[in-house]
Formats: C-alpha cells, structure tokens, sequence
C-alpha cells in the first residue's frame, strides 16, 4: 500500500528582497524546525524509501537538516520541476518516482503541496482534514495512504489523510 508524504519546506527568510525567491535560504525558525519536523517522523515510523525535493534553496536546507535524523539508506533525488510545478505536476512527480518503495516523500512548495494534497485525499481522519484545510504552512507534513498497489494507479480522490502535522504542533512556530 503506497504512502505519500508532503512536506512543505520549512519558514524561508524574505531578509534580503533583492535575493530570487529559488534562493531563499531558511530563516531561523525554518531551521528549527526541519529538526524536529524529522525527529516526529521518526517516532511515528513515517520514514520514507525515496524522497524527490525541489532544487530551492529551502526545500534543500530543510531536507538537508532533516536527514542526519532520519535512516541513511534513502533514496534523495532533486528536481527543479518541483519548484514550478502545479498540482498535477506533483501527481506525476509521485507516480514517476514511487517505483517500489513503500513510502514516498516530495518536498516542495505551496500553492501545488497543498493542492495536490486536497485533491489525492479528500477524505481521511477528520482532524487532520480541517486542519490542512485551514492552513498548510511552512513545515506541514501531510500523510496520505492509498490502497492500490502501485504508484502510476494513484490519482484524485484515491487518498486518505491519515494524519497532518506542522511545527506548531511539535510547539514550534510555523
């Protein structure tokens, strides 16, 4: 049963206007968080076989600070399409890169994270569903579950929410 995890990239720093928004770094509760955004999917056993993270800078560094607290044999591969990609440019990117593993995780950027997750899981734990209704902020990680075997099957509607968390609720800013 694949499972996909969404990952916003953690709080980015808009310090510097001149700087391109591909190139903004984390600010520092950003950096506080990809930490312990990590030791949460630790403890609930959401580790990924295969992760796929956009190629800006913020979804790198959030990844980056994520993985010494995560298992070392991953499979990482990074995309620009993530960056620029809408909502079913994220379908695709899952459905192409799921393979074999059990769990898939994209980390990427918001409008197209919060998007595709809406639509791959309109149902789900009620919580967890208003919750990413509400918002879906910087550091949100959504976990949807899907009972067809194989990742080119998944598609809208196919998806459960099982559960949404962000830093807020690890007692961090979000």
């Amino acid at each position: 049963m694949p499972r996909l995890l969404l990952l916003r990239h953690a709080k980015s720093s808009w310090s510097d206007p001149g700087r391109a928004d591909f190139d903004r770094p984390l600010n520092s509760r950003g950096r506080s968080a990809a930490p312990a955004i990590a030791k949460f999917m630790v403890q609930q056993g959401l580790l990924p076989q295969r992760i796929v993270c956009s190629t800006a800078q913020r979804a790198r560094e959030t990844l980056a600070l994520m993985l010494p607290h995560m298992a070392s044999d991953m499979e990482v591969a990074f995309t620009r399409r993530l960056y620029e990609a809408d909502a079913e440019g994220y379908l695709t990117a899952a459905r192409m890169a799921g393979g074999t593993a059990n769990t898939l995780m994209l980390v990427g950027h918001n409008p197209a994270m919060e998007e595709v997750a809406m639509v791959l899981a309109p149902a789900g734990d009620a919580r967890a569903l208003t919750l990413m209704r509400e918002k879906y902020p910087t550091g949100a990680l959504a976990i949807i579950d899907f009972d067809g075997p194989r990742w080119d099957e998944i598609g809208p509607g196919a998806g459960r929410l099982t559960a949404f968390c962000t830093p807020k609720m690890l007692d961090l800013e979000d």
